[in-house]
């Protein structure tokens, strides 16, 4: 007993997760593979079919990755990156219909699905929507009360999620700006990205560190950091995975999957 309190104690204190978008397409999710600890796996809506997730989910299987569902808007031509105005039902059929897909894939490899993390505009409309983070958390809970929900830190993602009783995981992001309101600088606006090695290190090092955020005004927020996404078509996808994990051992943090 006193083992296992030992170790919760280490898992809170000393691990971290590292995700990254993956089975959009790109040729380098073998090579980030080995760099992280949870596979958001687009699920063929945005990007991707079923030849791409059950690839890539058995690239995490060989790497010891946790496998999550990616799913997003019924866009590939805009990489579901677009907004779009659904029903609660469309949405809520959004979801399941991507999520039981993962499912399946998980089914014929032996293994589970273990989280879920939406995708581009869907995943940025949720987070400022309430009403809309509600019908995605219902939809998860509804496919599998079990799976860990990844989510903007400090947004409807995470307190809808919390509401229903999800297990989750506050996402920051290691490429990506932000906003004084703790929002993402829209891809659209100068200095959304960071292309950077040193710049993405020294925020991931400080978000995990310090658990704020210097936003793109040069203001210091609070943000909460359980899990940190790399974008894997980031121009620099398999090199900030590498730096990063590196740099996130060489500060004593064990890279776990929630």
């Amino acid at each position: 007993m006193a083992a296992t309190a030992a170790c919760l104690t280490t898992i809170i204190m000393h691990c971290i997760d590292l995700n990254c978008d993956m089975g959009e397409g790109l040729d380098n999710d073998a090579a980030i593979m080995p760099f992280i600890s949870s596979a958001n796996i687009a699920c063929g809506y945005h990007a991707g079919n079923h030849d791409t997730m059950l690839h890539t989910a058995t690239l995490a299987l060989e790497n010891k990755v946790a496998i999550g569902a990616h799913p997003g808007f019924a866009d590939k031509e805009n990489f579901g990156r677009t907004e779009q105005q659904l029903s609660d039902q469309a949405l809520y059929e959004l979801i399941t219909t991507q999520l039981y897909a993962m499912q399946l894939v998980c089914k014929s490899l032996g293994t589970a699905m273990r989280h879920v993390k939406p995708h581009g505009a869907l995943y940025n409309m949720a987070a400022r929507s309430q009403a809309m983070a509600r019908v995605i958390v219902k939809a998860v809970k509804d496919v599998d009360p079990r799976l860990c929900f990844f989510g903007l830190s400090n947004s409807w993602l995470i307190t809808a999620a919390r509401e229903a009783g999800l297990p989750t995981a506050s996402e920051v992001f290691a490429d990506r700006t932000y906003q004084d309101d703790g929002s993402l600088t829209p891809r659209s606006h100068p200095g959304a990205l960071i292309e950077k090695e040193e710049l993405a290190i020294a925020q991931v090092l400080q978000m995990v560190t310090t658990q704020k955020v210097t936003t793109i005004n040069g203001h210091t927020i609070p943000i909460t950091a359980e899990t940190i996404c790399i974008h894997g078509d980031g121009a620099h996808a398999v090199a900030f995975a590498r730096t990063i994990n590196t740099a996130l051992r060489d500060h004593q943090l064990t890279i776990q999957r929630p």
